[in-house]
């Protein structure tokens, strides 16, 4: 890795067993994908009283040459049983090993890009104050989307209007949009839905 491994910790204890667990599963991907160039994790336990579901939030923030960041996130309340932390930081990152895997495998010219999958859309509603919003695809549906799924950090700059691709999944209440990124501003000019 070119930079330094960025490790935050909020309201969780920072332990010598939890960092090397950290920099042991940040080594596996190395592996994974030669030449990374960053690699951010954020461990945090956002709510004392989680009554279902895990505790804590990991987020891992991973780039890569020639290749937009790499978002992975795992919430309060993705599984259905308290997990312990470990459990949960591997859990992520093995779920970044696997999404890095296709990644390599599509610059190389392994993986066929499936246009299919990555959809277009505009941001419909927006939230900020509660870090969330909803898109609005060039087939009528609506998609929802959390501020972790915005990659480069950009959800402060969306507004209603905002050109976007973004990735389909399906979440707990339905299907979700993950890896959105900005494709074009209100103001610049809009494709239409033929060039969509």
């Amino acid at each position: 890795m070119e930079q330094p491994l960025e490790i935050t910790f909020r309201d969780v204890e920072r332990t010598p067993g939890l960092e090397r667990l950290i920099h042991e599963e940040a080594a596996k991907l190395d592996k994974v994908h030669s030449n990374l160039i960053r690699l951010r994790i954020a461990v945090e336990k956002p709510h004392e009283s989680q009554r279902s579901g895990n505790p804590y939030r990991i987020r891992l923030e991973i780039l890569a040459p020639r290749s937009p960041e790499v978002v992975v996130t795992r919430n309060p309340g993705d599984q259905t049983m308290h997990e312990p932390l470990e459990v949960v930081l591997k859990d992520a990152f093995k779920a970044a090993r696997r999404r890095l895997k296709k990644l390599e495998g599509k610059q190389r010219g392994e993986v066929k890009s499936h246009p299919q999958q990555e959809l277009t859309a505009v941001v419909e509603k927006l939230f900020p104050e509660e870090g969330y919003g909803f898109l609005r695809t060039v087939d009528g549906q609506e998609i929802y989307f959390h501020r972790n799924s915005v990659l480069q950090e950009d959800f402060d700059r969306l507004e209603v209007g905002t050109g976007v691709n973004f990735f389909k999944e399906m979440g707990k209440k339905g299907p979700q949009a993950s890896s959105v990124r900005i494709v074009n501003k209100p103001g610049h000019r809009e494709k239409t839905k033929t060039e969509w």
